[in-house]
């Protein structure tokens, strides 16, 4: 049996799917389904149980699990609430990880890109204390993240006792099919996908630093069945473990994105640049990209698909359909 934490959610129900497609129904999930609709993630797939978060102690009492994949997290990079985020994203990771570490099981956990913070310290996924230690993630979601992979590089300098296998995954700008949920932290493709279908102008923000045309501020934008391929062949490999970078290593512009869409769709490309908001000016990054050397290292030969692929699949597949949903 297999337990997904956040299994209604973006990755994770993207995880739970492909563990379906593996043949594994002896899939738990843990997360809250609300009444928005986010059920819709998982209603194509076979599952041993659902499991609310606040039954999951009890739940985890006597259970012999293959492994833990932690996807479960409060994400938005707007969350104030300070308390609940340590609880949720810190706290709650650590209880898990010492359930793995006692039960001697895999462990597999979202950390973010969002831990870099603004970049100044490169995106080189160092797990060592020294590198961890410099990072300046800019909101309460990175830092929680960052807290969590600072604990795990503790134990492992001390030399602790640790799961068979652990792994966090720092994972960039993840787009695709199941993300609607999310509302404003979706990807910039799923908010604008209506628009650009019907004709509509599209808005990008203008750039206000030298030297950077309007447009052309760069993520490292990773297709969802990508980074879960990363996922489904750490359980297959069993004895890697680190702290490892998921992005394609290649930034592209938000510009190349809304593009890559018009041209799935055949449609002329009709994009406006608009200021940025003042408040944003400030702390906006114009540029990240994931060096995946560590993961490559490590023994992933997976690949990555290119922007224009992967955009072309989730218009094609899942936004253009009345069905959405994987």
């Amino acid at each position: 049996m297999l337990l997904v934490t956040g299994g209604a959610g973006f990755i994770g129900s993207n995880v739970v799917a492909a563990l379906n497609d593996a043949g594994r129904a002896d899939v738990a999930v843990c997360d809250y389904l609300g009444s928005d609709g986010k059920w819709r993630n998982l209603a194509k797939r076979q599952l041993l149980d659902v499991v609310p978060p606040p039954e999951l102690p009890a739940w985890l009492e006597g259970r012999k699990l293959d492994a833990i994949i932690h996807m479960g997290a409060i994400s938005e990079t707007t969350a104030t609430d300070g308390d609940l985020v340590i609880e949720t994203n810190f706290r709650l990771s650590a209880r898990l990880l010492d359930w793995c570490t006692t039960n001697a099981t895999p462990f597999i956990y979202a950390s973010s890109a969002a831990t870099y913070g603004d970049g100044a310290q490169g995106f080189v996924d160092d797990a060592s204390l020294d590198a961890l230690r410099k990072l300046r993630p800019m909101n309460l979601y990175g830092w929680s993240k960052q807290l969590f992979d600072l604990l795990v590089a503790e134990r492992v300098r001390q030399r602790a006792k640790m799961p068979p296998q652990w792994a966090g995954l720092k994972f960039f700008n993840v787009f695709g099919p199941n993300e609607y949920h999310k509302g404003a932290m979706m990807s910039v493709l799923a908010r604008r996908f209506d628009e650009i279908k019907s004709g509509g102008r599209v808005q990008l923000f203008k750039s206000h630093r030298p030297g950077v045309a309007d447009g052309d501020q760069q993520r490292d934008f990773i297709y969802v069945d990508d980074a879960v391929r990363v996922i489904m062949w750490l359980l297959a490999a069993g004895s890697v473990s680190g702290i490892f970078n998921v992005g394609t290593g290649k930034a592209r512009s938000f510009r190349d994105l809304m593009l890559a869409a018009y041209g799935a769709l055949g449609t002329p490309p009709n994009v406006e640049y608009v200021d940025m908001p003042v408040q944003l000016r400030g702390s906006y990054q114009y540029f990240t990209q994931a060096p995946v050397d560590r993961l490559r290292s490590a023994g992933y030969n997976g690949g990555f698909t290119s922007l224009e692929d992967a955009v072309g699949v989730y218009v094609r597949e899942f936004l253009d359909r009345p069905d959405r949903y994987r």
